[in-house]
């Protein structure tokens, strides 16, 4: 008996979370039947959480040029999402370094894929904090490529030309502000 009062509880529970009868919602003359945009992770508003990485990025004056990257490869819902996830974020200046015109010729449509995999390769699944990295450890990467760590001491570097410079703890993994663009081999 009381299983199948949790059953019928559940089942009603379901029904009104669900919104009932369905109601028929058609336009009338002179309405609009537009539909409104539908958004992923990153449309989801919460103000009392902890902002996510995306969120993290958008907010920071030093990685604008990071925050367009993702938005042009399409990533924002992925990084938006769980996770946990490790990014090793460049900063304006890092990407300042690169060969004039690379960042505006990867940002071009056409370069989508190229662009998307090189930020898979500044992002790791997990929560890869500084205490765990150790000297000479390898970590897979999401596009499948591997970074290397250095470490001495307290400094972090990755793949021995990219300077950890600070970190910041989000609601889905850890940023790692580097100096230096990461790029895949």
């Amino acid at each position: 008996m009381k299983k199948k009062t949790i059953y019928i509880l559940l089942l009603t529970f379901f029904i009104a979370a669900c919104g009932g009868p369905q109601q028929d919602n058609s336009a009338t003359v002179g309405q609009s039947t537009t539909q409104p945009e539908l958004k992923g992770q990153s449309g989801v508003v919460d103000e009392t959480s902890d902002p996510d990485i995306v969120k993290t990025a958008v907010a920071s004056p030093d990685h604008k040029t990071l925050v367009a990257a993702v938005q042009a490869a399409d990533l924002v819902d992925a990084l938006s999402n769980a996770g946990p996830f490790t990014v090793f974020a460049p900063t304006d200046e890092a990407f300042g370094k690169l060969p004039e015109g690379t960042v505006e010729g990867l940002l071009k449509p056409e370069k989508k894929p190229d662009l998307k995999n090189i930020l898979e390769y500044h992002t790791y699944v997990g929560n890869l904090k500084v205490d765990y990295m150790n000297d000479g450890q390898k970590y897979e990467q999401v596009n499948g490529g591997y970074i290397t760590i250095s470490k001495n001491g307290d400094e972090v570097i990755v793949n021995g030309n990219a300077k950890v410079i600070g970190t910041v703890q989000t609601s889905n993994g850890i940023i790692h502000v580097v100096d230096n663009v990461l790029l895949p081999e």
